[in-house]
């Protein structure tokens, strides 16, 4: 059982740093393939899918970590 949360955990590791690395700060997923955002705006689509999917890979991590801590 042990062997599977650290398992878990790496997966979700690797998982948390793509989806961090993907979003560019300060910036859309549209002036990352060469369109100009030059004014504020929402997460809408796809990166409004990474943002929130991070959140559940943070949230899933920190769930996992705590019961190897507990185990």
């Amino acid at each position: 059982m042990n062997n599977i949360i650290t398992i878990i955990q790496m997966v979700l590791g690797v998982l948390l740093m793509a989806l961090v690395l993907l979003q560019a700060k300060g910036t859309g997923m549209g002036s990352t393939f060469g369109g100009d955002m030059g004014f504020y705006r929402t997460k809408r689509g796809f990166e409004k899918l990474m943002f929130r999917g991070t959140i559940l890979v943070v949230a899933l991590f920190i769930i996992t970590s705590l019961i190897e801590l507990i185990k």
